[in-house]
């Protein structure tokens, strides 16, 4: 009777231990490769690698594409864009959440319009230009001025 008893019991951990497992692989899979890098990310969700400027120190890409990324420090830079400088401005930290063509939610990154520092919501590739939707506006960049990441000043 022990025996008949015991057996369910077995089988119960067993499929828990199967849906443990599972569950702990697909969100491995949701999760960046080890050995790619934030730009790779970048790049696999069909965004130029120059939306982060170079010495990445590390980053951390979760379930539902929350990206997450640290920089050494502050980090500004200029891109000049038919002639005209645009300066942005990255903090230690930024963050947003990625999908294809897309982030959002983007927190820790500002642009200077004007003589105002407004800080980015969103980014959308549409066709081959990057529409930056700031605080009170839209910006449109080619995505040819973001190919290649910046040196902070």
């Amino acid at each position: 009777m022990a025996k008949q008893q015991l057996l369910p019991a077995v089988v119960l951990v067993a499929c828990l231990l199967l849906i443990v497992s599972t569950t702990a692989t697909a969100s491995a899979n949701l999760t960046a490769d080890s050995t790619a890098t934030v730009y790779d990310v970048l790049q696999q969700n069909n965004l130029p690698r120059g939306l982060l400027p170079l010495g990445v120190r590390s980053y951390a890409l979760h379930a539902g594409g929350a990206l997450q990324v640290t920089l050494p420090g502050e980090c500004n830079f200029g891109v000049t864009i038919a002639g005209k400088q645009y300066k942005f401005r990255y903090q230690r930290s930024v963050s947003g959440v990625i999908q294809r063509g897309s982030i959002s939610r983007v927190s820790g990154v500002s642009v200077q319009v004007a003589f105002a520092w407004l800080a980015f919501n969103k980014v959308d590739l549409v066709g081959d230009q990057l529409k930056i939707q700031l605080e009170r506006s839209t910006q449109s960049f080619p995505v040819k001025a973001f190919s290649q990441s910046p040196r902070c000043n």
